[in-house]
């Protein structure tokens, strides 16, 4: 009886373990179930953007974010894919330079994917990435109008918050960083400006980040990113975070 005793002990600990490892499997799956996906759209850009160097810079900062399982595609064309549905953010990082947008599927798949409730965050040249396609610009908020001055000689400058109350801003303070000062967006959708910076050229403020809803879905627009050296600037890479992170529906957390 003591031998038997003693091995239904030993079953009850093993038990005990096996339970304490499953229970700690589900723990873990359903964390990774809950997780944010966000897929980074990249593959074409104007020549003076590496997006073969850029586009994994974005990737490594944003999967600093332990709420995100971010993916990486490069050809644009995958937004008419109906496995666009599958992500909760897509970021683009492409702008269609010389080559057609990828196309009226894309156009209606990535319009249908936002203003059904999903996230948008556009980065630098990407407010140029569907020149033909009008509805862009409400779409991204501002789109890239060639007609204007594109941008002030690459250099240091002073990145301003200008909300410092918006879940993306709070508590974030000015910055400087070494980009291209972007002069060149157009449209006149209402958007929700929460960074600035001010043109050695002419002197006027001009938006860094900007915020819109579009249909059910939230849109995250800033046209810091020129290379890899901007986009790791540790407060670039703060707000691109936060920003795509509220884009997703969650609370920005600040690193």
């Amino acid at each position: 009886m003591k031998y038997l005793s003693q091995f239904g002990v030993l079953l009850a600990l093993l038990a005990g373990c096996n339970s304490t490892e499953t229970g700690r499997s589900a723990a873990e799956a359903h964390e990774e179930a809950a997780k944010r996906k966000v897929i980074i759209v990249t593959g074409v850009d104007y020549p003076g953007h590496n997006w073969r160097q850029t586009a994994p810079a974005l990737a490594d900062l944003l999967r600093r974010e332990p709420r995100f399982q971010v993916d990486v595609v490069e050809k644009p064309e995958f937004l008419a894919s109906p496995q666009l549905r599958d992500y909760d953010v897509v970021v683009l990082h492409f702008m269609d330079w010389e080559t057609p947008d990828p196309g009226p599927d894309a156009r209606r798949n990535l319009r249908d994917f936002v203003s059904g409730g999903k996230g948008l965050f556009v980065v630098h040249f990407a407010c140029g990435a569907f020149q033909e396609w009008p509805e862009f610009r409400n779409l991204a908020g501002r789109a890239w109008d060639p007609k204007l001055r594109g941008h002030d000689p690459r250099g240091p400058f002073r990145v301003d918050i200008a909300d410092g109350e918006h879940p993306i801003t709070r508590g974030l303070e000015a910055f400087e960083t070494d980009d291209e000062l972007y002069t060149c967006l157009a449209g006149d959708r209402p958007i929700k400006v929460v960074a600035t910076a001010r043109s050695k050229v002419d002197g006027k403020d001009y938006p860094m980040a900007f915020v819109l809803t579009y249909g059910k879905g939230k849109v995250f627009h800033s046209v810091l990113g020129h290379d890899v050296k901007a986009i790791c600037n540790p407060s670039v890479a703060e707000l691109f975070r936060r920003g795509c992170a509220w884009a997703a529906g969650l609370e920005p957390v600040r690193k």
